[in-house]
C-alpha cells in the first residue's frame, strides 16, 4: 500500500514533464492561465520539470513548441492537464492510456453535476482510467497547487489570487471556488500550504487516497478537509484510521442541513448523507471536526506547529494582562468542554513572593495592566512546572504601557521551545499588534486574536490528544 499510493501520486505533486492539454495564447482562458502557472514558476527556478502545451490550432505559445496531439508528445510526460470542453475529454482520455499517462488532472466541468449525461460521461472516462492503471483528480476542479515543486494548475492568475507561502499544512477541498479562496485568505494570513489539493467530482482520487498519501509525506504535519460528501464510507473510515493514529486530520463537512444537502449535491453531485452519521464517524476514526472555515485554519495553525507537542489532560491555565480577557478565556474553557486548572500550592506561592500586591494570582492570573515581560516569564515558570496545568493560553495586550513587546515575545518563545506543554497565545488589536502576533508566530508560537478563539484551538488538542490516548 505504501510504495503504491506513494509512487502513484507523486506525478501530481513533483512530475518529471507536464503536457497542459488546452493550452492557448489567448490571455485570460483556464489553459492559457495554467500555462502561465507553469512557464512562471519554471522561470523562478521552482518547476523543475519540462511544459508541454498541447493544442491542435497552434504552433507555439511564447516560445513553447506546441504539440497538435498527446500522441506526439515526450515519453517523460508523467501528468496531463486538461482544459478541453468535457464532451471531448474521454477520447482524450483514451489517447493519454496509449502514450502511457499515469496521472491526469481534469479542470473542465460539465459533468456530474449537470445530471445523468454528465455522469455517462465520467463513467467512460474512469473506465478508461481503470483499464490502463491511470489516476485522476477532477473533473470539475481547479486540481493541485504545490509551492515547493511549482505545480499549480489554479485557473485563476496571480493578479486575482495571492498563492500563499510553503508550510506544514496539506489542504484538500471539493469545491474549487473554496479552494481559490482559501488559498488567497491563507495567503494574506501568512498561513504556509505544502500542498493543496481539488478533486470536484473526484471520479477517482478522493479523500481516503489523499490520506492515505499524506500519512507518508514527512512535509506535511496536518491534513484539512472541505468536505461535500463522501462516496465510499468503508474506505474512508479504514484511511480515517491509519493517518489519524500518525497525523491530526481535520475536516470541515458542509451540507449539515436538507438545504446545504441539497446544494452539495447540485454543485459536485455529491451525495452529503444525514450529518449525524458524519459526526459519528469523524468522532471514531478521530478526525477533528471545524464548525467553520476559521476555525479550521485556527486548528490546523496550532497543530501545524505544536503537533508534537500535545497536552497531557484537559487542564488550561491562562495568564493575561487584562481582567476582562481573562474572564472570556474562562468563559471559553467551559464552553468547550475543558477544565481551568487549580493551580498548586507551591505555585500560588511562587507567584506571590515574586508578583506586586496588586497582581492577581489564581486562574486566570492577571499580571494587570502596569505589567513588564518579566511578570509575564515569571508566570509562565510558575504554570510550566505546575503538574495541575496541562496546556496554558497567554493573554498579551500589547497596548499596556510598560510592556516590552519584543521581550514578552522572546519569553513566550522559550517557553513555547523548552516546555513539553502546548502554549498558545493571545492577542486582541489593530494593526500593531498584528505586527507582533506575526513576529510571535514567526517564532514558533500559535497566535489568536480572541480568547475564545485561542481556547478553542486549544480545544482541538486536547480532543486529538484524548483520541490517540484511547487507541493506546
Amino acid at each position: 500500500m505504501t510504495d503504491r499510493i506513494v509512487e502513484e501520486m507523486k506525478p501530481f505533486f513533483d512530475p518529471r514533464a507536464v503536457a497542459i492539454i488546452g493550452a492557448t495564447d489567448k490571455k485570460g482562458k483556464v489553459g492559457n492561465v495554467i500555462f502561465e502557472n507553469f512557464k512562471t514558476n519554471k522561470e523562478r527556478g521552482i518547476f523543475r520539470g519540462n511544459i508541454y502545451p498541447v493544442n491542435p490550432k497552434l504552433d507555439e505559445i511564447e516560445g513553447y513548441r506546441v504539440y497538435k496531439t498527446v500522441k506526439e508528445l515526450p515519453d517523460d510526460t508523467d501528468l496531463a492537464v486538461i482544459s478541453i470542453p468535457a464532451k471531448f475529454v474521454p477520447a482524450t482520455m483514451k489517447d493519454i492510456a496509449e502514450k502511457g499517462i499515469k496521472a491526469v488532472i481534469i479542470i473542465t466541468g460539465g459533468f456530474g453535476e449537470l445530471g445523468e449525461e454528465g455522469k455517462k460521461l465520467e463513467r467512460e472516462i474512469y473506465e478508461v482510467a481503470k483499464a490502463n492503471g491511470i489516476r485522476v483528480i477532477g473533473p470539475n476542479c481547479v486540481g493541485v497547487y504545490v509551492p515547493d515543486t511549482g505545480v499549480d494548475t489554479v485557473f485563476l492568475p496571480e493578479d486575482k489570487m495571492d498563492r500563499p507561502k510553503s508550510g506544514p499544512i496539506a489542504f484538500v477541498s471539493q469545491s474549487g471556488a473554496f479552494a481559490a479562496a482559501m488559498l488567497d485568505w491563507a495567503a494574506m494570513a501568512e498561513i504556509g500550504i505544502g500542498k493543496m489539493v481539488s478533486y470536484g467530482n473526484k471520479i477517482d482520487v478522493d479523500d481516503a487516497d489523499l490520506m492515505d498519501y499524506f500519512v507518508h509525506d514527512d512535509e506535511i504535519n496536518v491534513v484539512t478537509f472541505y468536505i461535500e460528501g463522501v462516496k465510499d464510507g468503508r474506505k474512508f473510515i479504514e484511511s480515517a484510521k491509519r493517518i489519524t493514529r500518525v497525523k491530526p486530520v481535520i475536516a470541515l463537512k458542509s451540507g449539515r442541513t436538507e438545504y446545504g444537502a441539497k446544494a452539495a449535491s447540485s454543485h459536485t453531485g455529491s451525495l452529503a448523507g444525514q450529518d449525524t452519521i458524519y459526526d459519528a464517524v469523524f468522532k471514531q476514526t478521530g478526525i477533528i471536526r471545524a464548525e467553520d472555515f476559521e476555525h479550521m485554519f485556527d486548528l490546523a495553525k496550532a497543530f501545524a506547529e505544536l503537533k508534537y507537542k500535545l497536552p497531557k489532560g484537559d487542564r488550561i491555565g491562562i495568564i493575561t494582562d487584562g481582567g476582562g480577557a481573562g474572564v472570556m478565556a474562562s468563559d471559553a474553557v467551559a464552553k468547550f468542554g475543558l477544565r481551568m486548572a487549580e493551580l498548586s500550592e507551591e505555585t500560588r506561592e511562587f507567584l506571590k513572593e515574586r508578583f506586586p500586591p496588586h497582581a492577581v494570582v489564581g486562574n486566570p492570573t492577571d499580571v494587570v495592566g502596569d505589567t513588564d515581560a518579566e511578570r509575564y516569564r515569571i508566570a509562565l515558570e510558575g504554570f510550566v512546572n505546575d503538574p495541575n496545568v496541562d496546556a496554558i493560553v497567554v493573554i498579551v495586550l500589547f497596548q499596556v504601557p510598560l510592556l516590552e513587546e519584543e521581550k514578552v515575545i522572546d519569553i513566550l518563545a522559550e517557553y513555547q521551545r523548552k516546555s513539553d506543554k502546548p502554549i498558545i497565545a493571545v492577542a486582541m488589536g489593530g494593526r500593531k499588534t498584528g505586527r507582533y502576533a506575526r513576529m510571535l508566530e514567526e517564532k514558533g508560537v500559535p497566535v489568536y486574536p480572541t480568547p475564545e478563539r485561542g481556547v478553542r484551538a486549544m480545544a482541538g488538542l486536547v480532543r486529538y490528544a484524548e483520541y490517540l490516548r484511547r487507541k493506546d
